[in-house]
């Protein structure tokens, strides 16, 4: 079962990436009611190659699933190039994920 599902584009200079990270995201106020420990995405990169081209510390406040849109540079982008997305939740569990950039010739 994926984890995320990713999608890459090179749309002419500009890489234009979506990403879907499939997560309860247990706030606080949510933990408590249900007694059951909190446990949200903390942490999000996005990289091509060694190049990081998105990185967020983030918090309770997304919601279940969260989508996250960003854009970057396509500069440095080859044919074959994998945008690899990486998150970390609260409980410690890491997840790492790639997939083909589309749009180059």
């Amino acid at each position: 079962m994926a984890n995320m599902k990713i999608k890459a584009k090179v749309k002419g200079d500009t890489l234009k990436c979506k990403v879907q990270m499939k997560h309860d995201m247990i706030t606080y106020n949510i933990a408590k009611k249900k007694g059951v420990d909190a446990n949200f995405i903390t942490y999000v990169t996005g990289k091509i190659g060694d190049r990081i081209v998105f990185e967020a510390s983030t918090s309770q406040f997304l919601s279940k699933n969260p989508i996250i849109k960003f854009e970057a540079p396509a500069e440095g982008v080859k044919k074959g190039d994998e945008l690899t997305m990486y998150w970390k939740d609260l409980s410690g569990k890491e997840v790492t994920e790639s997939k083909k950039v589309k749009g180059l010739k």
